[in-house]
């Protein structure tokens, strides 16, 4: 007899939580509870997930084709397993915070900082929890015994024993360096913090005594007393190192100094430039190169400081105009060009303009590190899917800088040093012991800054499997798969492999695999300003979790964007349908067959079978290759068009009116196909076809747990 649930139309809603609690309640999720011997390990990480808003589209790629893997290589007998995490993401959860304090008309700056910070805790942790029901309805089979989150004790503990092993190592240093600064968030950022934006200015070309300099920015010339040239410039050559030149400047007369340095192109406008040290870090590493002294001229709210005289307090932006105003009553402006296109640095979550200024931060010395990366990615010792991200990577570790891991938030990792009051120095202290500077005695005071994200995301693959000691990080690292968003390959995939390779002595991932973007139906990238975020769970809601899956993968070939319309979802829901329609028609064709005993095949029959076990090995060559979108698309056209549309519909005159051992025949190879495509459809489509498993005669397994088609 039929199951019930068959009589009825397939239903998500009905389906997906019940299945999902099965799920957790058989242990399988947990590697160590798998059925049989599994001598061979798999593993992947989820990439922590900002623990700060909802999930988007691009989380519903993630979380499928790493549970495509996983559910994979669990069916085929490895011991597999997929760890959770969210991340605190320091400054990207600070500003999402910072945006619903200035909406309740409140503002971080007038906050107590513990209040300030308890309150973005409890903001993460709700979101947390969210977030983490929501990678559940998604079907997320990953192993939850085992979730981990960044601010976790041990978490914190590793990443302080990196940092003190940076500073044993000389490898960390404390110091005034140029650095990019937002003067809205208040916080310096890394280079890859920013973002290079096209900006149309104004050009001025103004008089420098004998010299015609030229510049976008007026307002960071007041302390501009040195102008270099290039030394084999021979329309400079009657000027000497430090020769000293009077001139008349914005606010009077200044003696300017000769310098000569390569760095100076000869071929852009005049050959010659003044410099401004504390707000360039071109400027700042000629300074560096001479021994020039450095003044600064902005603040750190973007405001004039004393040395612009009658512009004091006045915000850069507005004061740009008047001080021109004043240069060209004096004469010294030769001409203006308008609509001069260039591109200006900006904050990559506000796009404010960065402000370089100088300040001293924590930095790690970078090419110690890039140098041994570089090594194991030129062997292949890690796989790039795609390839030529290979390319790329080499090319960032080969032109690194070093790292500014200080920010100036609350909400993060404290770093663990104490600064000197008297001589400025900086002294790690990770077990917070040190009360007087070792140098000079001097007072000390905690430093208030706060790592850099990164910095402590960038040890996951290690600390999150609990190096050096326990027992799951001897067992599963380093981990087979680190699959992520390509636009994070800096940010994020070649910081740990440089840590790792650091801490550990071996490469954390043998392949990754990098996704594009989810767009929306436009192919436009999503934002909250666009208003065009695609929610997944309501999709999922609107037409189940397997097609919403399903969807995000077929054409979808790694590194690639694709484009999300909702119809491409709705039409996967057909296909959902289709399947559970077959399944019905199969199973309540079986009341002659014992499903425990094979009948004598006709040869067509066997034809089929035979024909099913090439695909079997062609789909399973996919999956071992990472090709999961041309996998799912050739189960989804078998599945289809070749089994439904025409094995199935060819049966039924043998089924209603063939022989009794043709329809036996019939029946055993049709339920024969139907379990292999479920099977196979399982890591795509899991909730459905775990559903179909449960009605089949003789399954006594979850499908999660039975071994793929060899």
């Amino acid at each position: 007899m039929i199951s019930e649930k068959l009589l009825k139309p397939y239903d998500p809603k009905e389906v997906e939580g019940r299945i999902y609690k099965l799920w957790e309640e058989s242990g399988f999720l947990n590697p160590d509870k798998l059925l049989g011997k599994r001598e061979k390990t798999f593993t992947i990480l989820m990439p922590p997930t900002n623990a700060n808003g909802s999930l988007h589209a691009g989380h519903g790629l993630v979380l499928t084709i790493e549970d495509i893997m996983i559910r994979y290589k669990r069916m085929a007998g490895f011991k597999s397993l997929w760890l959770p995490g969210t991340d605190h993401a320091g400054f990207e959860t600070q500003v999402v915070y910072e945006k619903k304090l200035e909406k309740e008309g409140r503002s971080r700056f007038g906050m107590n900082p513990k209040d300030l910070y308890d309150e973005i805790l409890d903001f993460t942790l709700k979101n947390k929890k969210n977030m983490e029901e929501q990678t559940k309805k998604l079907g997320a089979s990953c192993d939850w015994s085992r979730e981990k989150f960044t601010l976790d004790k041990d978490i914190i503990e590793t990443t302080y024993q990196t940092f003190k092993k940076l500073s044993d190592d000389k490898l960390l240093y404390r110091g005034k360096q140029i650095i990019n600064w937002c003067s809205k968030h208040q916080t310096s950022l890394s280079d890859l913090e920013t973002k290079d934006e096209e900006q149309e200015d104004k050009y001025y070309y103004l008089k420098y005594g004998p010299f015609i300099i030229s510049t976008a920015r007026p307002e960071t010339k007041f302390g501009d007393k040195y102008v270099v040239m290039h030394p084999n410039d021979k329309r400079y050559k009657d000027y000497q190192p430090g020769q000293k030149i009077d001139l008349e400047w914005i606010n009077g007369p200044i003696t300017a100094t000769i310098i000569k340095d390569k760095a100076i192109d000869m071929k852009t406008g005049t050959g010659v430039m003044t410099i401004t040290p504390w707000h360039s870090r071109v400027d700042f590493e000629i300074a560096e190169r001479h021994n020039l002294d450095k003044k600064q001229i902005i603040d750190f709210d973007g405001k004039l400081l004393p040395i612009a005289g009658e512009f004091e307090g006045i915000n850069i932006k507005k004061a740009r105009a008047m001080i021109i105003e004043k240069l060209q009553k004096k004469g010294l402006v030769e001409k203006i060009e308008e609509n001069y296109k260039h591109l200006v640095q900006t904050c990559y979550k506000c796009h404010t303009i960065i402000e370089p200024q100088i300040k001293s931060q924590w930095f790690i010395k970078m090419k110690p590190l890039a140098k041994k990366a570089m090594g194991v990615v030129e062997k292949d010792k890690i796989t790039y899917l795609p390839s030529h991200y290979k390319k790329i990577t080499l090319h960032w570790l080969n032109n690194i800088m070093d790292w500014n891991i200080s920010r100036q938030i609350i909400w993060g990792i404290p770093i663990p040093a104490k600064l000197c009051l008297k001589c400025d120095s900086g002294i790690v202290d990770i077990k917070n012991k040190i009360t007087k500077c070792p140098k000079c005695s001097g007072e000390v005071n905690q430093d208030p800054d706060t790592f850099d994200t990164w910095f402590s995301s960038g040890q996951w693959p290690f600390a999150s499997l609990g190096y050096p000691n326990s027992k799951d990080y001897k067992e599963f690292y380093p981990i087979d798969v680190m699959e992520t968003a390509g636009e994070i390959i800096f940010f994020w995939v070649t910081r740990m492999i440089m840590l790792s390779l650091y801490i550990t002595n071996k490469v954390p991932f043998k392949t990754i695999y990098l996704h594009g973007l989810v767009l929306d139906a436009m192919g436009q990238k999503m934002s909250k300003s666009k208003g065009n975020v695609i929610d997944p769970i309501k999709l999922t809601e609107k037409y189940g979790t397997d097609a919403f899956r399903i969807a995000l993968i077929i054409g979808n070939t790694p590194g690639t964007s694709l484009a999300l319309a909702e119809n491409r979802i709705k039409g996967y829901k057909h296909f959902a349908n289709k399947i559970w329609n077959a399944t019905r028609f199969v199973l309540s064709n079986l009341n002659e067959l014992d499903v425990n005993n094979k009948p004598t095949l006709t040869q067509d029959d066997q034809n089929l079978l035979n024909n099913l076990k090439t695909f079997i090995t062609d789909i399973t060559a996919d999956m071992e290759n990472f090709r999961f979108h041309l996998a799912g698309e050739k189960v989804y056209h078998y599945f289809w068009h070749k089994f439904a549309d025409v094995i199935i519909e060819e049966s039924k005159e043998i089924i209603k009116n063939g022989s009794i051992n043709d329809r036996l025949s019939k029946q055993w190879t049709l339920l024969e196909i139907l379990k292999i495509n479920i099977k196979i459809l399982h890591p795509f489509m899991p909730f459905i076809t775990e559903e179909i498993w449960s009605i089949i005669p003789n399954n006594k397994n979850l499908l999660m747990v039975e071994p793929w088609n060899k």
